[in-house]
């Protein structure tokens, strides 16, 4: 039995004496209703106290006049992005999505937790959302597109003018503004869920493609935000799984990713010649003798130890010189020293310059190859 989180109420405080100063205790079946005069979100009279009630919850009334007229404007130019479907504008939709008069559907089965003992423990609090089964996946991609069409139409129900004075648009802007916040609202926790439930999914494919220049948790993180834009361009009309399409999003994002640090890598290298360390020859050539590298690894370490201990360190980190297996982050770096990450970039900057300079001072003899 599905039951919105609300407290019971008993007779004896539904009827409880007047408070001080003559006024009535307000119940929370008073606190429920929709303002008066105020047009109403949805035809089911269970559904809309419902959401009448959640409203109340999780979108506050937004009295200053000046508050309100910006979020009027904001959602006035902002059109909401939503998957549409041919029956989201029959009166029936409703009774079809929302049997149970609810606006979300909180239960005891929908917060139940999954172990999975296979996983590290932080990224078994990840997979903890129980997987949907097919039809769950429909009616949650439903009910999160819907929720966004609702809000999309009330959207034209505002009234963005810096005249207006009345008091009736005042509250009609207040009223409709509180609505299209919290169906959004709703529509997040449903798109939270289809995420959530996927999370397994994301680790499968990322794990894939770790290696010494790729970390996992870049890959996981660029791999969620993946799978939370498919959650939002799916279709569920055409029949088909969320989990093969999320996954052809989520594959090709993560090759894209490594495809992208294979290219700073080699940026990483010209910006090495640039320093002063001309292999240009090697480009041309088929190999490079021995001698020649040597001679280039003994020149850069000279170099580099004339370069103060800050600096040191950053050109290592940032060029993956040394004990440094992989390429670190200008933020990383600045954690690392205390300092600001645009310290960082000026302390790489400058040592660059140095040993530009020291390799113009003194030239690389020529190695035969």
């Amino acid at each position: 039995m599905v039951k919105l989180l609300t407290k019971p109420v008993s007779k004896k405080d539904a009827s409880a004496d007047l408070l001080k100063g003559g006024q009535k205790r307000v119940t929370p079946e008073q606190k429920t209703r929709r303002p008066v005069g105020l047009p109403k979100t949805f035809q089911s009279k269970g559904l809309e106290a419902s959401f009448v009630h959640y409203c109340q919850l999780v979108t506050p009334e937004t009295k200053a006049t000046e508050d309100l007229l910006s979020s009027v404007k904001r959602w006035v130019d902002q059109e909401i992005d939503f998957m549409g479907n041919a029956d989201f504008c029959e009166e029936s939709v409703e009774a079809s999505l929302f049997a149970d008069d609810h606006i979300l559907p909180i239960s005891s089965d929908e917060l139940q937790r999954v172990k999975t003992p296979d996983l590290p423990a932080h990224l078994a609090r990840l997979c903890e959302t129980k997987l949907l089964t097919p039809a769950e996946e429909v009616e949650t991609f439903r009910r999160m597109n819907y929720l966004r069409f609702k809000a999309n139409e009330l959207r034209s129900e505002l009234n963005p003018s810096d005249s207006v004075e009345s008091k009736k648009v005042h509250l009609a802007n207040c009223w409709t503004v509180r609505r299209i916040e919290a169906l959004m609202s709703a529509a997040d926790w449903y798109r939270d869920r289809l995420v959530k439930s996927n999370m397994r999914l994301v680790i499968s494919i990322v794990k894939k493609f770790v290696n010494a220049h790729n970390g996992f948790d870049d890959l996981l993180s660029d791999g969620i935000i993946a799978l939370m834009r498919a959650v939002d361009k799916f279709d569920v009309g055409l029949g088909f799984r969320f989990s093969t399409y999320a996954t052809q999003v989520v594959r090709r994002n993560s090759y894209r990713r490594v495809m992208e640090k294979q290219k700073e890598r080699q940026r990483t290298t010209l910006s090495v010649h640039d320093a002063g360390v001309d292999i240009s020859d090697e480009h041309r050539a088929p190999g490079m003798s021995e001698a020649r590298w040597e001679a280039l690894r003994g020149r850069l370490a000279t170099m580099l130890d004339r370069l103060d201990r800050r600096e040191k360190l950053i050109i290592r980190a940032r060029f993956s010189l040394g004990g440094h297996r992989n390429v670190q982050t200008l933020q990383k770096l600045a954690d690392r020293l205390g300092v600001s990450k645009e310290r960082i970039r000026q302390l790489e900057k400058r040592a660059l310059d140095k040993l530009k300079d020291m390799a113009d001072l003194s030239p690389i003899p020529e190695i035969e190859v």
